[in-house]
């Protein structure tokens, strides 16, 4: 396989010129391997489970948690029993926490016609009038509004990247569990279906509306009409990428927030922290967030994947390492699924404007790539 990089790369002076040669004779970012097929597969339907009750979780805060100060049951989807608590104590249960690492990265990163619109004059008279229907009849929150202004506002901003967040989710979820289910009917056998699989789900999704609608005092206030015009794939989707594969956010006690030190760019798009850079080795240890999820993960992980965790040299004392750097392998395909998606022209097009435009759009990509794992899924076994 790298031999064929290095070929590839002798067209072109990009670092990272072999993948997009790669890209362009209609393979994946991700080696084709039988192993790399049945790992990705694997933990995309254990994600795809867990995804189920993140979305789930977080429209239900969206629609039944709006302006709710102190949600100590927003986790319980409205299902509060002695039984589920004592499961919740004991950190038995979806670390739902890290739903929210994604929404806040999203909210704080912005991008897309979501954001566009939480800025606008309309988002602000369309909130304010469930803020009135919210607040009526309760001194305490007319005089929180009336000095300050903006903060209830700001925090109706939040509730809809919950709901945004949600409804993505809800469309990923459910193309996860269909490739788990093509895959055991055998339909799908290599890297590139998987990645097909994935682009025309978002390719079918992507003109799906993005809207948010909240019910109080027996009367429905839209939030995000459906007037505004906001999709899936650009209002969504691809802030998503940007702000969760790309960007991510800082893990508390791992850098210094001393702005002295350094360690952190004064510039939010040279972050560097999300899912296609991070390093699997600390994934199990406190404070990094990507733990939640991969604890998350490892309740669901089919049999065929888990017995080939089992089978490593350290069994599954570093399960949540493994599942880590499986889980970076299949987030490649959906980058690469994005990529084609996204593409302005097909890679295959013989038309010599097309294919600069291409390159020049590829070239973006892989000045990202520059720093992240993709060199290291190339060689996991």
């Amino acid at each position: 396989m790298t031999d064929t990089l290095n070929v590839a790369a002798q067209s072109s002076s990009h670092p990272l010129a072999g993948y997009i040669n790669r890209l362009k004779a209609g393979d994946a970012l991700l080696p084709d391997t039988p192993q790399n097929v049945l790992e990705v597969v694997g933990i995309l339907k254990s994600y795809g489970i867990v995804l189920e009750a993140y979305y789930q979780n977080l429209l239900y805060i969206a629609e039944h948690q709006f302006l709710v100060f102190f949600p100590f049951f927003k986790y319980f989807n409205g299902d509060v029993s002695l039984a589920r608590l004592l499961r919740h104590w004991q950190h038995n249960r979806i670390n739902f926490e890290y739903a929210e690492y994604c929404m806040k990265a999203m909210f704080w990163h912005g991008g897309g016609g979501l954001d566009a619109y939480l800025d606008s004059s309309e988002f602000r008279a369309q909130a304010q009038s469930a803020i009135q229907a919210r607040i009526k009849g309760n001194p305490l929150l007319i005089g929180l509004d009336r000095l300050f202004p903006d903060f209830l506002p700001e925090q109706v901003r939040q509730l809809s990247y919950y709901s945004g967040l949600g409804q993505f989710w809800k469309v990923m979820s459910e193309m996860f569990l269909e490739l788990s289910d093509r895959y055991d009917r055998g339909e799908i056998q290599s890297i590139p279906q998987v990645v097909d699989h994935i682009k025309a789900g978002l390719v079918a999704a992507a003109s799906l509306p993005i809207t948010y609608t909240v019910k109080l005092r027996k009367q429905s206030y839209d939030i995000i009409p459906a007037s505004t015009g906001l999709t899936f794939l650009p209002d969504v989707a691809v802030p998503y990428v940007e702000a969760v594969f790309f960007r991510g956010t800082p893990f508390s006690g791992t850098v210094s927030y001393n702005a002295q030190a350094h360690q952190i760019s004064p510039d939010q798009g040279r972050f560097a922290y999300g899912a296609l850079y991070a390093d699997p080795l600390p994934i199990g240890g406190a404070g990094i967030p990507p733990t939640l999820l991969m604890q998350d993960m490892r309740h669901y992980l089919p049999e065929y994947l888990h017995e080939i965790y089992r089978r490593g040299l350290r069994g599954e004392d570093d399960l949540r390492v493994k599942i880590c750097e499986t889980f970076q392998k299949s987030m490649f395909c959906v980058t690469t699924a994005t990529i084609l998606g996204l593409a302005p022209f097909p890679l295959e097009t013989t038309d010599p404007e097309q294919q600069r435009q291409n390159q020049t759009y590829l070239e973006g990509w892989m000045d990202r790539f520059v720093q992240s794992r993709l060199p290291n899924v190339q060689s996991i076994a």
